[in-house]
């Protein structure tokens, strides 16, 4: 006999611990050295600091510059207090020329504390990045599935079926298309009114070799499509509506809410679009009743989103 309440139980844990990690990770800091959620932040306040200190190290190479024209020049230690030199025999030229390139270093500006100039600790490469995700992924996706099978839950609640699968297959790929086709239309749009999505942890994520690319495409991004559409559609939507007599769609638009949630690493704005793109996701899980055609298509979106960018340039 299935038990629902148990079931439910554990996909409410697993959902929070999800949701737990999806918030923690807006702080990872990547290989360029920033948080995901603050990259361009980081990258704008780096780029300041940079021409700060350059425009210091001009003016100490010519300490003329540093004084106005209309204010007195003068080197009386008594008007501004005693210098370190006034206290100091007087060097000899080599001792003065070394003096002043020590004094130009001391006093140059340093610029203030980032998470580029951390140990090599926090600059986590992508390939790093893409095992910790498969990982975790990985575990949550196993939990749940143990819990479907000891709470006996059926599996055509979850949308499980081995008939018409290639039919099943085509659909997902039509679908993966157009919800992709979509979303860099919309992301087009978006960006004419300059609402630019956070593209950081993507950026984060994206392999720099062909074993990279091999473990994002065959390994990671299926385990994604595989654990997320499990745990949104198959469970909260399909086996919540059966086992506690629930609409579906009411179950789908708080799937949704969740699922947008979840990409909180994304930005507000990713917030939304991935809310839209998983009520799409859930709205055709309710009508083919079949969780392999949200699984391939949630998978080919995700692969054309960093196949297109890093590849095509789109």
């Amino acid at each position: 006999m299935t038990d629902w309440a148990a079931f439910a139980g554990f996909t409410g844990v697993i959902l929070a611990v999800l949701l737990t990690l999806a918030h923690l990770s807006r702080g990872i800091p990547h290989a360029d050295g920033g948080d995901t959620h603050f990259a361009h932040d980081l990258d704008s306040a780096a780029t300041a600091v940079d021409d700060d200190t350059d425009s210091e190290h001009v003016l100490d190479g010519k300490d003329e510059s540093r004084i106005s024209d209309d204010s007195p020049q003068t080197t009386d230690a008594t008007e501004h207090g005693p210098s370190l030199a006034s206290l100091s025999p007087a060097p000899t030229p080599d001792e003065d020329h070394e003096s002043r390139a020590a004094t130009d270093t001391t006093h140059a500006p340093q610029p203030a504390p980032d998470q580029s100039h951390e140990p090599s600790s926090a600059n986590i490469p992508p390939h790093m990045l893409l095992a910790n995700v498969a990982v975790s992924q990985g575990l949550l996706g196993a939990f749940l599935v143990t819990s479907a099978w000891y709470t006996s839950v059926p599996l055509s609640a979850l949308g499980l079926s081995l008939s018409g699968l290639p039919s099943k297959l085509a659909v997902g790929v039509a679908l993966g298309g157009v919800l992709y086709a979509v979303n860099r239309a919309g992301s087009s749009v978006s960006r004419e009114f300059g609402l630019v999505p956070d593209e950081s942890l993507r950026d984060a994520l994206t392999p720099e070799t062909t074993t990279g690319w091999a473990l994002l495409l065959f390994v990671v991004l299926p385990l994604i499509a595989g654990f997320e559409e499990l745990l949104f559609r198959g469970a909260l939507i399909g086996a919540i509506a059966v086992g506690f007599d629930v609409s579906p769609w009411l179950m789908a638009a708080v799937s949704s809410v969740a699922f947008g949630v979840g990409h909180g690493a994304q930005g507000r704005l990713g917030i939304v679009v991935t809310g839209l793109l998983g009520f799409a996701l859930a709205a055709a899980f309710v009508l083919t009743q079949s969780l392999l055609v949200v699984i391939v298509a949630h998978y080919l979106v995700n692969a054309l989103e960093f196949v297109g960018h890093d590849v095509f340039g789109w």
